[in-house]
């Protein structure tokens, strides 16, 4: 059966000319290995962005199509052209393996539809999920907590925990939370699945548990 993907191209502005595939190089990349493998390439999408956020209209369409159930997955050409970052590239991968699309990186020979491309991206999402305890925890048994005190609002913090039990990705809770514009717990105006991680790893506030 031919798979149905979404092709994604992306050149940052900052990259040096010579050191990048530039967006004809991969999109003819795509089309050769599509050509030999029998996909349908529904549409080349693009971002002319930095790699070091998923914060990219481009990609924000193919996942989009993806979620839809329009598209079976997303090919590049090579994997950074998805993030430069491991943690993004965990989020992605666990969102894709939980919403049974594939990430398919040329460069790399990675499909999340092959078992081995799955059990890479299990690792992956797995590793995203992974909060070691502390080695000593003094605090814990003087009634203090460790670290610096969450300013994340009890109520936010038990909504983020309630999405995330519902299923929602990390990324998809991000979304939520930035289209509401509300502040991170820093002050800061966007949310990432970082800030999300830290407040889901710190124990309930006494008021949560009432």
């Amino acid at each position: 059966m031919t798979r149905r993907l979404i092709a994604y191209v992306r050149v940052a502005p900052r990259e040096r000319v010579g050191l990048r595939p530039d967006l004809a190089e991969q999109r003819a990349l795509i089309e050769e290995r599509a050509a030999q493998e029998g996909w349908q390439i529904l549409r080349v999408v693009q971002d002319v962005r930095s790699g070091r956020n998923l914060r990219r209209p481009g990609l924000r369409e193919a996942l989009a199509a993806c979620r839809a159930g329009e598209a079976e997955g997303v090919v590049v050409a090579r994997l950074d052209r998805l993030t430069y970052r491991l943690a993004d590239l965990a989020d992605l991968a666990g969102e894709a393996l939980r919403d049974g699309f594939a990430l398919v990186a040329l460069d790399l020979g990675l499909d999340l539809a092959e078992p081995g491309g799955r059990l890479a991206g299990e690792v992956l999402a797995t590793a995203a999920e992974w909060n070691p305890p502390p080695l000593t925890e003094p605090g814990r048994r003087l009634g203090r907590r460790p670290g610096r005190p969450s300013s994340t609002p009890p109520a936010l913090a038990a909504r983020i925990r309630s999405l995330r039990d519902e299923g929602m990705t990390l990324q998809a809770i991000c979304d939520a939370l930035n289209a509401e514009r509300l502040p991170t717990p820093r002050g800061g105006s966007h949310w990432r699945p970082t800030s999300l991680r830290s407040i889901l790893a710190a124990e309930p506030a006494d008021s949560e548990l009432v």
